[in-house]
């Protein structure tokens, strides 16, 4: 007799235990701004099937009807916002934000800019007073922890203020997602301070800010190289004396080109799934991609239903 064909393993993955907290809280009403196709559409309804959102879907209703017709997808439990384009979307989901009818946003069809154009608009966008920051939460299979790469999607060149809060950003949505008190390795090309690479001196200015009590609820370590961050072996053949150095779990890149680059050279060259958020808003925004895997839109979703929750919580707190 011939033997049945082995189906191919699913590798275990890090964020099984993101998504199995963020569907044990209450779900997180949702704001999707122009789900026009079966893969973004398909995302939140997957989401809002698992119990994770309840989500309004914001665009042309028409288009919307159709691009669940096209992935055979149920919509009818779930509102419609009918707007004409996706330009409109994005202005109405913000303005939805402001009427308090939901705690998330997720992107759907339009593209980035797009939507984040709208989100931090001088005074009708959803600014607060912390810098408007991305992270990458990371599931890369040959590494032990959950990786958060930051920020390599929105600041370009940000300055030391703006790092600050990049900083701040990544540390807040990890200990408030309860991954508990993170290692923080800020980057770059070697792990000595000198005035020929800006960035070594803005990373040691980011240690002295936490010593300061500037950056709270993590440690925090810099410069270090890439390899210095994450490998034990590197650590001990240059004798580096670090709590962070070797085992970090949240990356500060010196800029969004190396960020960029970091996060896809993760995902391609060593498999990585990729989940995305943005965090300074005044609720958390939900960035997939067309080319995410349905494991790292569940995650991404996940992390930002986890985030809304513990903020909803702390809104609950009577003040002392």
């Amino acid at each position: 007799m011939e033997k049945a064909a082995r189906e191919p393993a699913v590798r275990p993955s890090k964020y099984d235990r993101l998504v199995t907290a963020a569907r044990a809280v209450p779900p997180a009403t949702t704001i999707v701004v122009h789900p026009c196709d079966p893969t973004s559409l398909g995302g939140a309804v997957e989401a809002a099937e698992l119990g994770m959102i309840v989500p309004i879907l914001v665009g042309p209703a028409q288009k919307i009807r159709a691009a669940a017709e096209a992935g055979g997808l149920d919509i009818a439990p779930y509102r419609i916002v009918d707007v004409p384009h996706s330009h409109a979307a994005a202005a109405k989901a913000v303005e939805l934000i402001h009427q308090g009818a939901g705690e998330l946003l997720m992107k759907g069809s339009l593209h980035t800019d797009e939507l984040m154009k709208e989100v931090t608009a001088s005074g009708t966008g959803l600014r607060t007073a912390r810098r408007i920051s991305h992270v990458f939460v990371m599931d890369v299979p040959t590494y032990p922890e959950t990786l958060f790469v930051t920020d390599a999607a929105i600041n370009i060149f940000p300055d030391l203020e703006a790092k600050r809060d990049i900083v701040q950003n990544a540390i807040d949505l990890y200990t408030q997602i309860g991954l508990g008190t993170p290692r923080v390795a800020i980057l770059s090309a070697v792990e000595t301070v000198t005035p020929k690479i800006p960035s070594t001196i803005e990373a040691a200015a980011l240690c002295k800010m936490a010593d300061r009590g500037q950056i709270t609820g993590g440690v925090v370590d810099g410069p270090l190289a890439f390899d210095n961050a994450i490998d034990p072996e590197a650590v001990k053949i240059k004798g580096i004396k670090s709590e962070v150095a070797g085992r970090a779990q949240i990356l500060v890149v010196p800029d969004l080109e190396a960020g960029n680059m970091l996060a896809k050279n993760l995902t391609f060259l060593a498999k990585a799934d990729a989940a995305g958020i943005v965090l300074g808003a005044r609720v958390p925004i939900v960035l997939t991609s067309r080319a995410d895997s349905v494991r790292s839109r569940l995650a991404s979703c996940a992390v930002a239903v986890l985030y809304a929750n513990a903020r909803r919580r702390a809104a609950a707190l009577p003040e002392v």
